[in-house]
């Protein structure tokens, strides 16, 4: 394995037999039949990545597509069915709530089975007993039987348990979801704390903000392969097309098409616009992140200023305006337009749609054009922001992605006083003696 990598996926594959009744699961067992008596599921197919040290990498993908069941081949929770995984480091996981923990021992002695299993003498466990009992903060509850828990307090003194043991690589799936707000953040700090000391972090999230913010690189895996790999937001975008089937992925899989391309029937970049249309006047991005079904099509977008002027330079606490102009090539019922600004991560910070905004738009008919606007007040920190606009809708029940057109263009906000965090909450601030 080469000097700086931490993990080693090589052409991992899982395969679990299923049976229709037990019996057959006793044949196939003793081996007395010369059919198979079972249906082959593959949850993995040669899967092969690698991890260097001191990344964090995301692993991505809808349900099925075999996150938890890489990582536990990882972990060494389960062996595959083909293939081999190589560890360089000690790794400490949370693959589960309460994974590893005995119901009926109490907060402390699952403490010390834990940190056995993970090799750690009872002096070691004992000196870092505080630090784990400081993180969890479950106070008295510690000398109860977890049995006792709440998926809350369980979830924290597993994490504690896992994150302070000082381990190389730290690999966790899903578990923060169940955690509040204050003990993701804190979680969220301590992944901070581990990048800085260059150890490596594996993480399986739906939490698509968090794989963009955390993440040095992420991995897409859909229907038990590996998609693609790539930055956070690369996958990230593409991840959503996977979502709404407007990914070609035997195309990707095979190299033949770009994480990048579009995939409309109208290329935006590629068109020629006229002179008078609004988005001759801006820049586009030139891998834009375009597709939909052909339902229909932005045929055009604008951002103006308060003074009705186009462009993408707008002063924070100004009035602006977002519009997309829409040809629809369908009948379609209640389409919904959408806008969403993203930081330089590929953070989304805002955006709405004609939905929240209760602007029902009823039935349009094919060859209709449609322009939706938005107006509001530019209350983001100065700096560059992407803007994405789409139009989508739901058919027989099923949500459809007509036509989206992701980080078309982008924004510059510029501000002479800037506050924490993302957006201005525009407080009024007084000082009095007393």
């Amino acid at each position: 394995m080469a000097e700086n990598c931490a993990i080693r996926v090589k052409n991992v594959s899982k395969i679990y037999k299923l049976y229709n009744r037990n019996a057959d699961r006793v044949i196939d067992a003793l081996g007395l039949s010369r059919k198979k008596v079972y249906r082959e599921h593959h949850a993995l197919q040669n899967m092969s990545f690698d991890i260097h040290r001191g990344e964090c990498v995301g692993i991505i993908g809808t349900n099925g597509a075999g996150k938890s069941t890489i990582l536990k081949i990882i972990t060494g929770v389960l062996s595959p069915t083909e293939g081999e995984v190589e560890i360089d480091g000690r790794i400490s996981a949370l693959l589960e709530l309460g994974a590893g923990f005995n119901q009926e021992y109490t907060g402390i002695e699952n403490i010390y089975l834990n940190g056995t299993m993970m090799g750690f003498s009872k002096s070691e466990i004992d000196a870092k007993m505080d630090d784990i009992l400081s993180f969890a903060d479950i106070g008295e509850f510690v000398h109860q039987p977890v049995k006792t828990y709440s998926s809350g307090m369980f979830v924290r003194l597993a994490f504690a348990v896992a994150i302070n043991i000082d381990p190389e690589i730290l690999i966790v799936d899903e578990a923060l979801s169940v955690g509040d707000a204050f003990f993701q953040a804190k979680c969220y700090k301590k992944f901070d704390d581990f990048k800085k000391q260059g150890k490596t972090i594996l993480f399986v999230s739906h939490d698509l903000s968090a794989i963009s913010r955390y993440c040095d690189h992420a991995i897409l895996l859909n229907k038990g392969s590996m998609l693609a790999e790539g930055s956070p937001k690369d996958m990230i975008d593409l991840y959503k097309k996977v979502l709404v089937n407007q990914a070609d992925t035997k195309a990707i899989k095979e190299g033949t098409e770009s994480v990048h391309s579009s995939t409309s029937d109208q290329n935006l970049t590629g068109q020629e616009h006229s002179e008078d249309s609004w988005m001759s006047h801006f820049t586009i991005n030139p891998e834009v992140n375009e597709y939909g079904d052909g339902t229909a099509h932005i045929i055009d977008f604008a951002v103006e200023d308060e003074k009705g002027m186009l462009t993408t330079t707008l002063m924070k606490g100004s009035r602006f305006k977002i519009k997309s102009k829409v040809l629809f090539d369908k009948q379609v019922y209640d389409p919904i337009f959408t806008y969403t600004i993203k930081n330089t991560m590929g953070v989304a910070i805002t955006g709405t749609n004609t939905m929240y905004e209760k602007q029902d738009v009823g039935e349009v008919s094919q060859g209709d054009v449609y322009v939706a606007t938005f107006e509001q007040e530019m209350n983001l920190q100065g700096g560059e922001y992407l803007l994405s606009i789409s139009c989508t809708g739901y058919e027989y029940g099923e949500f459809r992605v007509f036509h989206r057109l992701y980080d078309v263009i982008n924004l510059t906000v510029v501000s002479d006083k800037d506050t924490v965090g993302y957006y201005d909450m525009n407080s009024t601030t007084t000082v009095t003696k007393v």
